[in-house]
């Protein structure tokens, strides 16, 4: 489901792509590394969504959200990722320490480093050392483009190339 911009919703800036076109290559090649390595797309796609919920950007939020549904995620899977923390049923303990690792990135812990010894080895008892990378890669990926977003403030809804008003 794609939705429309009310009349009169401008983004702030234009397409960064006419700016930099060398950043949509790069942007291509790191998400055809994330999508060919062993960890499940809807994994990475549930790991990015939570990341666009942390830092409160619609535009990632809608766009990630109708690719899940797209790929036939459930929307119980969909709702429940605001709260995973508390909907065990709905996710596996992979996921589940998939998404502490973005909150970990992403949420500054006042009492130490963000991601813990612990933390990383409770991902790496799901996770091998390529799939570890893999995780990061896919968090580092979205970190880039998220002040594109917030600064930006691409048109939610539209597809990407469209969500500008240049």
């Amino acid at each position: 489901m794609s939705l429309t911009a009310p009349d009169g919703l401008n983004s702030r800036l234009p397409d960064l792509t006419q700016q930099f076109p060398e950043l949509a290559k790069l942007s291509a090649a790191v998400h055809k590394a994330i999508r060919d390595s062993s960890i499940p797309q809807n994994t990475v796609t549930l790991m990015q969504l939570r990341a666009a919920q942390l830092v409160g950007s619609t535009y990632h939020a809608f766009r990630l959200t109708d690719n899940l549904r797209q790929a036939g995620e459930s929307e119980e899977r969909i709702a429940a990722l605001v709260t995973w923390r508390d909907a065990h049923a709905f996710f596996s303990d992979a996921e589940r320490v998939a998404l502490e690792l973005v909150e970990a990135v992403l949420t500054p812990n006042p009492s130490g480093e963000r991601v813990s010894d612990d933390l990383f080895a409770r991902a790496s008892a799901h996770y091998d050392a390529e799939e570890m990378w893999s995780l990061t890669v896919a968090i580092g990926h979205f970190c880039l483009f998220m002040p594109i977003a917030l600064i930006g403030k691409p048109i939610p809804g539209r597809p990407p190339g469209k969500n500008y008003t240049n």
